[in-house]
């Protein structure tokens, strides 16, 4: 198949373009003038430079193209000025998918994330790990990424409905593993840690995923998925708490876990005066309070429907992390 590929540079994007490559596809990714293409390099594929607000260039780099993955986002935990990330993040989706269906592509598949699902509640003192059906509460909608990502679904479902564009909708847990550049919220859990930035942690759950599981359920959802419908793309063994993490990161690495757990409310106060640092310096903060809100809640979730109707891989998340240990090591981001 002819693929079109947007944030082919980022972390799942640039993953997804390798796995494409290795099953025989060919591969057209739209790079933004700037983009890091550290993780694409010796890979062979056609470049087409511009970004996903500028619509003739999505419809006319799209014809003769058979998938489009749209992988493309705005993913910041703190931002001065939201308006940049919302118009990507909607209006980008909007012309991206519009665009593809214009094109003619077969499929079309749509990166967003657990974000939009709804979370577990504790029952009998147990957390049960929520599903594609389960719907999001508004008070969980917790800060503009996931706003922005919950209004994209709601664009990508009413373009299934309304224009029956052939969508499918994936939504990947916390992808870590090789390639991790910039790297994301979640692999700079890593970094923090492999650096002994780490003296303390806030405990929160999440579901960890091998980032090159995530990449091969796009293509799985390419093939076999359901119009229409959504997959979590997620390891039915990785929901950890933070304090089960750090011990897996202390088996693999021999640095100590942190042992202190820092109580909600101080957490929340310290991201108050980190953002308030931050409109002074203009330096992302290094605790957000859109990652405190976030870390409120247990964040844990059922991928069956993916391992059953696509046959979702599930790389053991100690391997995952072991991964991601070792790439970040090899590319210079653990100091020696």
């Amino acid at each position: 198949m002819k693929c079109f590929v947007t944030g082919a540079s980022g972390f799942i994007g640039s993953n997804l373009v390798r796995e494409l490559l290795a099953r025989g596809h060919r591969v057209k990714a739209l790079l933004r003038p700037d983009a890091d293409e550290q993780a694409l390099q010796g890979l062979t594929f056609e470049r087409v430079t511009g970004d996903i607000l500028d619509r003739a260039l999505l419809q006319r780099e799209m014809e003769g193209c058979e998938w489009c993955f749209h992988v493309a986002a705005s993913y910041s935990l703190w931002m001065r000025n939201y308006a940049p990330m919302y118009e990507i993040n909607v209006e980008g989706t909007r012309n991206v998918l519009e665009a593809a269906g214009k094109a003619g592509c077969r499929k079309i598949v749509y990166t967003s994330t657990v974000g939009c699902i709804g979370l577990p509640k504790k029952v009998n003192g147990q957390f049960t790990p929520t599903t594609e059906i389960d719907k999001i509460q508004d008070g969980q909608l917790s800060n503009d990424y996931k706003r922005s990502k919950f209004r994209a679904e709601g664009v990508a479902y009413d373009l299934f409905r309304k224009a029956a564009l052939p969508i499918i909708i994936v939504n990947p847990s916390a992808p870590i593993g090789p390639g991790d550049v910039k790297p994301t919220p979640t692999g700079k859990v890593i970094v923090d840690f492999l650096n002994r930035r780490m003296p303390a942690y806030l405990e929160t759950g999440l579901n960890w995923v091998h980032v090159r599981d995530v990449a091969i359920g796009h293509i799985l959802a390419a093939e076999k998925g359901s119009l229409g419908q959504r997959y979590i793309l997620g390891n039915e063994q990785g929901n950890w708490t933070m304090q089960q993490t750090f011990a897996v990161l202390e088996k693999i690495t021999g640095i100590p876990a942190p042992k202190v757990k820092i109580p909600y409310w101080f957490a929340y106060r310290v991201a108050e005066v980190n953002e308030m640092l931050s409109f002074v310096t203009g330096k992302p903060p290094r605790a957000p309070v859109a990652g405190v809100k976030m870390a409120k809640y247990t964040m844990w979730f059922n991928p069956a429907k993916a391992i059953r109707e696509l046959g979702l891989p599930q790389t053991p998340p100690e391997q995952a992390f072991a991964d991601a240990v070792a790439w970040f090591r090899a590319n210079g981001y653990a100091k020696k």
